[in-house]
Formats: C-alpha cells, structure tokens, sequence
C-alpha cells in the first residue's frame, strides 16, 4: 500500500534544512510512498531539483507573518490533497501547517525541528508547546535541538533523532587553478572556506578576524565566503574597513560548492548555534579537517583532535592558531580529514537518512 505524504517549508532556498527535505522527498521509495512539497511563501532553486525527481510541488504564497488568506489556501490545498501524513519543517511552516493539517483532519502529523533555536521568543515557544500536544512525532536533526525543546517544555518522549545527511563528494571538474585565477588568489596561496547564510547567528566577522590574523602570521591565507544572505553587504564593508579585502573573497551562492571545498585546508565554522550543519557534514564529505564553535550540534560531528578542532565562540585567535598548526603541519591535517570523510560515509549517509523517515513514516501509518 503507497501512503501519500506531503512536506511543508517556507521555501525552497538553497538552505540546510531545505537541502535535507529535497534528498527526503527526492529519495524516498515510490512503491511505498507518494511524495509532494507546498512551499509556504516562495519556491526557489531546489524546486527544480525536486521537478527533476518527479515531485509535485504547490507554493502558498504568504506574504506577511500573520497572514489569514495563506492559512485559508494551504488548508484548502491540504484537504483537496488528503494525505496520509503530513510533515512540516522550521517554525512559520510547523505553525501554518500543523494548524491547517489540523484543521483538515490529517490522520498523522509530524513537524522537523532542525535548530537550536534561541532567538524564538517566548510565544513562539508558546506555539511550539501547544501544537506539540497534538502532533505524533516532532523529529530533531541531532541531540542537542532534542534538548533544547525538551528545556522548554516540549515531551522528549514527541523525538526522534534522524541526522542529516549529505551525498559523497562528486568527481572534481573544477581545476585548483582556474578556481584561484578567477578568484585572483595566487597560485601558492592556502585556502579555507566558511559555507552558510549571511546573518548574525553565523558570525562571518569573527572569520575575517581570523584571516587578519594569519594575515599577519604568514600572509599566504585566504578565506572565501560561500553563500548569500542579508549582511553581505555590511561584512564586505568591514572587510575593506580593516584592510582584509584582499584576502577575503565573497563568492555569493554557488551550485559547485563541494567542487570548490576539495581545494581548500580547513572548513570554518564560527556559528553561535547550529542545529546540525550541513556546512561540516560537506566539507568532511570532501575529506577538510573542521574548525568550528563548541556549540550543542557541532559536537554530534566533529571529534576534537580526530576530525578537527573547536574554539570558543567569538574566540578569532582559535581559528589562526589551529589553522596555522594544520598549515605546518599537513600530514596532521591529512588524517584529520580522512577520519572526517570515513565518519561521514558512515553515520550519515542519505540512504539511512530516508530510510529512517521511511521506518517512521510506516511506524505511524501502522497504528
């Protein structure tokens, strides 16, 4: 028997957690499932991904926070499609459409929390409890998001832990020196990257620091910024205000990111919280030592002195002085990153990813 389930998101942004619903919904076997995604308030570039993979999807259309009309469409949308479960991800798609699957009487509901998420406010803790009650499972990307619900009142018994995921690294087509030459780096220069959206939470600024002070160690480093996001253009600001222009290079977003992570030393990653970050889960798929915030997320992947290393958060020091021991010392850093890629093919495989929703999504249509 096929089950019918639909994944809802705000939008379909090359993002984490956006990533991880595209290899779910991409993945999941068609003989026991029917797959389709609504997109809340806007498509984006996975969408075409998902139209490759043959899966369906419907794009809302909200507009504001609070937005009546959106609500009236998705459940609409939801009872005209009648599925069997519905499974929403991050907090204005676990809202909307845990409230609209509801309100159509979807027999089994399950909502994906992927973050640690402390920039909620109290009443959206509020929400996050309230609909919790009546929903089947909440499923977390790692430990710590468990944690830091169950903290705030929501049953650690609602959990599952189900990792993310991320796909071995693809046969490079990108050559070292056409990456440098169109990026104006010198033939002979390190390079490390920081992958992710330009926003406060990630700490961007703490990095051009750190590349300041390497700068002034050894001159030959150079961090290129992957990704896009509403304080580009303030971190470029101040990367030309501390006279850091030249060797911090923003890329914007790019679709030959694991093409470009194979030609770099280290993975940075300064973030004040992660759920779990696709970011380190790339770059140790590459086969880069990690140097990352310890943080609640970070610590389910990276192994101090085996796949990399952790800082404080805000601690720029930490990132030169680690970098510069894995520049001096490349067989360290060698190791560091196989370890880091065996790890990966290991424990966090898109094949047991969907195969553990699948378990759970055949677990919940049984009862």
């Amino acid at each position: 028997m096929t089950h019918r389930v639909l994944l809802i998101i705000p939008t379909l942004d090359r993002s984490g957690a956006e990533k991880q619903l595209t290899l779910l919904a991409a993945r999941l076997p068609r003989d026991r499932f029917e797959v389709h995604v609504c997109a809340l308030t806007r498509g984006g570039p996975l969408g075409e991904s998902l139209k490759q993979a043959d899966v369906p999807v419907t794009v809302i259309g909200k507009k504001w926070k609070i937005d009546p009309a959106a609500y009236f469409r998705l459940k609409s949308f939801i009872r005209r499609l009648a599925p069997d479960i519905v499974h929403t991800w991050l907090f204005a798609a676990n809202s909307y459409g845990r409230k609209a699957a509801l309100a159509a009487r979807v027999p089994k509901l399950i909502a994906a929390e992927r973050c640690v998420d402390s920039w909620k406010a109290a009443h959206e803790l509020a929400i996050d409890r309230y609909l919790a009650r009546r929903t089947d499972r909440i499923v977390a990307n790692s430990s710590a998001v468990r944690e830091f619900y169950a903290q705030h009142g929501v049953p650690e018994s609602k959990f599952v832990v189900i990792p993310n995921a991320v796909e071995p690294a693809a046969p490079n087509s990108l050559p070292r020196e056409s990456l440098l030459a169109e990026l104006g780096i010198p033939a002979e220069a390190h390079v490390v990257a920081a992958v992710g959206r330009l926003w406060p939470q990630k700490r961007v600024k703490d990095l051009i620091w750190a590349t300041d002070l390497l700068k002034s160690a050894r001159g030959d480093v150079h961090l290129l910024v992957i990704g896009e996001g509403p304080q580009r253009w303030r971190l470029e600001r101040f990367a030309r205000q501390v006279e850091n222009d030249n060797c911090v290079h923003f890329l914007g977003q790019r679709d030959d990111v694991s093409h470009i992570l194979t030609h770099c030393e280290c993975l940075w990653l300064a973030s004040s919280f992660e759920g779990q970050s696709n970011a380190i889960l790339e770059a140790m798929a590459a086969g880069l030592p990690v140097i990352a915030t310890d943080i609640p997320g970070n610590r389910d992947l990276v192994v101090p002195r085996e796949t990399g290393h952790f800082v404080a958060v805000g601690d720029s020091a930490g990132f030169a002085r680690w970098t510069n021991a894995l520049l001096e010392d490349r067989e360290l850093a060698r190791r560091m990153g196989d370890a880091g890629r065996k790890r990966v093919l290991k424990e966090f495989t898109v094949e047991r990813m969907v195969e553990r929703h699948a378990e759970l999504y055949d677990e919940l249509t049984s009862i």
